[in-house]
């Protein structure tokens, strides 16, 4: 089974957040958006800086990308 890390993205930083063993990336893509949900949760400004999870294979090419806000501001203030 391949081996996925997880960083936070904020603006050009990419701050580890561990990694798993994982079946595929489906799993890997469905962790990284609970931990996006947890995240902007836990620390809601960061939703404010456009930050989002990425996700890496072990060659470190990245696979995934989830914003922790997945509606731009800008089509809330639409509605």
């Amino acid at each position: 089974m391949p081996y996925y890390s997880f960083d936070l993205v904020i603006g050009e930083e990419y701050r580890n957040q561990g990694g798993l063993i994982l079946e595929n990336i489906e799993v890997a893509a469905d962790r990284a958006d609970q931990l996006a949900t947890e995240l902007s949760i836990v620390h809601p400004e960061l939703k404010a800086k456009g930050c989002a999870i990425r996700v890496t294979s072990a060659e470190n090419a990245e696979v995934y990308r989830r914003p922790l806000d997945p509606i731009p501001s800008w089509v809330r203030r639409q509605h």
